[in-house]
């Protein structure tokens, strides 16, 4: 009697752990009572693993009656409201995660922009788009490359709507983010910082990246030593109306801006000599990881490599109730900005 031959049980853990979960299910179903292990060279397992990461669509409308912060004394932020404009559902959203392969090629910043400008959807020959073309499109796609284990989380929407229309775009996902105080309280009583905070705008390409970069360290230009595994983030949003009163705070440390009411807040990016890239909407970026300040020794979170480029209007500005006219920052720009956040 000749014997049944084996079936061999193979474990595929590669970068897809989806994936990987998977296809060890359904090995296992077509596994004999007993198993053999198998290696696997690499020209198999890029034929049986996947390629395609997780994506989950979202829609939410977040409240919260208050978040405090005690220390000695306290900081309440009360009534943080978080949805659509005009408190409807915050929705029309899509957030892909992906663990990265070596030198892949994964969706990130305005690369949908440089897809469609290069199928003749959107003319190539706007400044905006040709800039989109030149920094996302790739030999292996459209979109950013990334090492091998890095995770990457790019947030955009699930219906662009025309695939021809630049604004059908960028307007793809509204927000309204709402405040009714900041204050601190302590044994004298509380203070109101700020109250009756709206902003309402839309929401960009958003990418947070948690790069894989093992136990290696990195030293910046301050001197301070950072953990090469960092949390990257990358933003592009616009505010079309915005309003809070500022009843007591400094700004800077420097300018107390008490009994200042702000009306029809915009802030975005569509004046100047920045604008290139950007597609009208404000950004930001900030990298975090652990780290080392050179000046006090002390370890800590360190906020490195910060940048935020917007225009911002105020065309309402009031010192009590008297408004004292409009005011406009162009090519407001933040750079070369570290920070390192520890306990004392």
């Amino acid at each position: 009697m000749t014997p049944q031959r084996r079936q061999p049980l193979v474990f595929v853990l590669r970068q897809r752990p989806v994936q990987a979960v998977l296809l060890g299910l359904m090995s296992l179903t077509a596994t004999a009572a007993h198993g053999e292990f198998r290696a696997l060279d690499d020209q198999r397992l890029s034929q049986v693993t996947g390629q395609a990461g997780v994506t989950i669509e979202l829609e939410t409308r977040l409240s919260m009656d208050r978040l405090t912060w005690t220390d000695e004394g306290s900081i309440n932020v009360n009534g943080i409201r978080l949805s659509g404009q005009n408190d409807t559902t915050l929705d029309n959203l899509k957030l892909t995660l992906d663990i990265a392969g070596d030198n892949e090629v994964l969706d990130y910043g305005f690369s949908e922009i440089a897809r469609r400008a290069d199928a003749g959807q959107l003319d190539a020959s706007d400044p905006n788009i040709a800039d989109a073309l030149a920094r996302y499109k790739l030999a292996g796609g459209y979109g950013k490359q990334f090492q091998d284990g890095d995770l990457v989380m790019h947030l955009g929407a699930i219906d662009y709507g025309d695939p021809t229309s630049l604004d059908d775009y960028l307007h793809a996902v509204d927000f309204e983010l709402g405040v009714d105080s900041i204050e601190t309280t302590g044994s004298e009583g509380s203070t109101t910082l700020f109250s009756n905070v709206l902003l309402q705008g839309y929401v960009g390409p958003t990418d947070l990246v948690i790069r894989n970069g093992g136990t290696s360290t990195r030293t910046l230009s301050n001197g301070n030593t950072v953990s090469g595994s960092e949390l990257q983030l990358e933003t592009h949003f616009e505010i079309t109306n915005g309003q809070l009163n500022w009843d007591n705070s400094d700004l800077l440390f420097i300018f107390n801006f008490a009994a200042v009411g702000i009306e029809g807040l915009q802030i975005h990016n569509r004046r100047g000599n920045d604008t290139e890239g950007h597609f009208g909407m404000a950004y930001a970026r900030a990298n975090m990881a652990r780290g080392t300040s050179a000046a006090s020794g002390k370890d800590g979170l360190s906020i490195h490599d910060v940048e935020f480029r917007a225009d911002i209007d105020m065309p309402v500005f009031r010192i009590g109730p008297q408004s004292i006219g409009s005011i406009q920052f162009t090519d407001f720009a933040i750079t070369n900005t570290n920070m390192m956040v520890y306990g004392h």
